[in-house]
């Protein structure tokens, strides 16, 4: 499909404001006036959703000598988060029924397990706690358990902080909100209240929570929706009716409106943007694809998205407008080549994609053409993440390639981790953290 190019809407700001300035500003914008610091990594991809710390890496990553490691009980393939001097996390006792995909399943699936929990912690990140266990909270799942996809499970989605207290979601419909010392302030069981949760390979979209309410992308085949709730209670605010057999694995990225804000969500249907305020439905663009799992990124004005599933389109989206905006808004689109579940990365004036078949690209934003291309090897499920100049790419086989920005490939250095990595690399204050399937890393 061919696109016709539109002029970039220019900010008049672009280019002026030091780094750090910008970053708290985006900070602002998607948590709206909080406890956090500059220095948290209060969500799956950070203060600003995208993915950018503006601090490097620490120059020594050894997996052999890190600063300390944290044995996690479970697995998961969920994001840490760090609030402050604590980092937060979820994982899944016990092993849930497999769904058969292809050829695996059946008599090689793990047996699943009747006395599936679900497991919200924290340890300490500095000081004489650093790399300790501060507070568990258990809880035993309460409903029959949906199928899950043979590499995530029910405590996918990562939590979230307003530097207050850390909403967790799992795979039933279960969320909960806690303050920081691990008191339960409220929850609620969706899949009990509204509707089971029913998808193909189990849920996993993350909770968002920005300027006092708590967002939940909810699609399902029996009922489709998303939900505000309020942080500090956990009532409904409003509720977006999707329909039925909506289909999504992609966490919802709020960007700035005139006006207030916008809910992007990246779903089977298409792409659809929500007043954050109201849920009222403003504008929505792109056609059908099967499983949308990447969350979409956003700079100066333009949406950057992979639909996903098997190496679908990706493209660029100039945001606003309403109703169907896709023949008025659309920039550029490709057809094939982008990241089936790793999240694409905008940094420095360019895209980033890591791909499940082990290529990562760096895309020039204004035409959507390859500026290079590495065959890496491996799977990419987690999303890159920006560090100063830097690129970090991790790929399930533990491998993880920290590349130069730029518009010349330069490998900088390639690290081995000796275990399954499908959670997102995190740095927040001077510290860097990588989450493998049974440990937590820092240095």
């Amino acid at each position: 499909m061919t696109r016709t190019q539109l002029s970039r809407p220019q900010s008049p700001s672009s280019g002026r404001l030091p780094r750090m300035a910008r970053c708290l500003i985006l900070l602002l914008l998607v948590f709206g006036a909080s406890a956090l610091a500059a220095s948290d990594w209060p969500a799956w991809r950070g203060a600003s959703g995208i993915g950018i710390a503006e601090r490097s890496l620490p120059e020594t990553i050894d997996p052999e000598q890190p600063k300390w490691i944290a044995e996690l009980p479970g697995e998961s393939t969920s994001t840490p988060i760090v609030v402050g001097d604590r980092i937060f996390l979820t994982s899944q006792l016990g092993q849930a029924p497999i769904q058969p995909w292809r050829d695996t399943g059946g008599d090689d699936a793990p047996a699943p397990d009747p006395r599936v929990a679900f497991v919200v912690m924290a340890i300490g990140a500095e000081g004489a706690s650093a790399g300790k266990e501060l507070w568990r909270h258990r809880v035993e799942s309460s409903v029959d358990l949906e199928p899950v996809h043979m590499f995530h499970n029910l405590a996918s989605p990562s939590p979230v902080s307003d530097g207050e207290r850390v909403v967790v979601w799992f795979g039933t419909g279960l969320v909960m909100s806690f303050d920081l010392d691990g008191n339960l302030e409220w929850q609620r069981h969706l899949g009990a209240e509204i509707s089971p949760f029913t998808i193909r390979w189990a849920h996993g979209s993350s909770p968002v929570l920005h300027d006092g309410k708590v967002y939940l992308l909810c699609d399902h085949a029996p009922k489709s929706y998303l939900i505000a709730l309020d942080a500090r209670t956990g009532k409904d605010l409003w509720r977006a009716d999707r329909g039925q057999g909506k289909r999504t694995y992609s966490t919802p990225l709020i960007i700035p409106r005139e006006g207030g804000h916008s809910l992007i969500v990246n779903s089977n249907q298409r792409i659809d943007a929500y007043d954050a305020e109201s849920g009222e439905l403003i504008w929505w663009a792109d056609e059908p694809n099967r499983v949308p799992v990447p969350t979409p990124v956003w700079h100066e004005g333009v949406l950057y998205t992979s639909r996903g599933y098997r190496s679908g389109p990706y493209m660029a989206l100039r945001t606003g407008g309403t109703g169907d905006v896709t023949e008025t808004h659309m920039l550029w689109r490709k057809p094939t080549g982008a990241p089936y579940v790793s999240s694409p990365l905008f940094h420095q004036g360019l895209l980033y994609l890591a791909t499940e078949v082990g290529v990562v690209s760096a895309i020039d934003p204004e035409t959507g053409e390859t500026v290079w291309r590495q065959r890496m090897g491996g799977n990419f499920s987690a999303s890159p993440l920006a560090a100063g100049n830097e690129i970090v790419f991790l790929n399930e086989e533990g491998e993880m390639f920290v590349v130069a920005a730029g518009r010349d490939y330069r490998l900088v250095r390639q690290i081995s981790f000796p275990e399954r990595v499908m959670a997102s690399p995190v740095l927040a204050g001077e510290d860097f953290y990588v989450r493998t399937d049974t440990r937590l890393y820092a240095f």
